[in-house]
């Protein structure tokens, strides 16, 4: 339309750059809106407090001439004894000296 006042405007016109910066803004948005519904609680491993109940964990008191392999063995006697010590020095946190002494209170894995 020759008559029309917006006749002397150009279209808006935007370059790689613009477009790049446009499209990580609504990228940025849409992801900070997602956030806020969904909320932190949807990543894999969150600790929300919504998880099943867990048995209560099972205990040994380390006796004299005791291992942790043998305790491990004892344990969970059907599966690879390495895999056991492991998750009880993690469960203990013996991680720099995974020795025992008598006496000592050990947290065992359940299931």
């Amino acid at each position: 339309m020759p008559d029309s006042p917006h006749s002397d405007r150009t279209p808006i016109r935007l370059t790689r750059r613009g477009r790049a910066v446009v499209v990580g803004f609504a990228a940025t948005v849409t992801l900070v809106l997602l956030w806020l519904t969904v909320g932190p609680g949807a990543f894999a491993g969150s600790r929300d407090g919504r998880r099943a109940p867990s048995r209560p964990g099972r205990t040994v008191v380390v006796e004299p001439g005791d291992t942790l392999w043998g305790i491990a063995s004892a344990t969970d006697p059907g599966t690879d004894p390495r895999l056991v010590v492991q998750r009880i020095i993690d469960l203990n946190g013996l991680g720099g000296d995974p020795t025992v002494q008598p006496g000592q209170e050990l947290r065992l894995p359940t299931g």
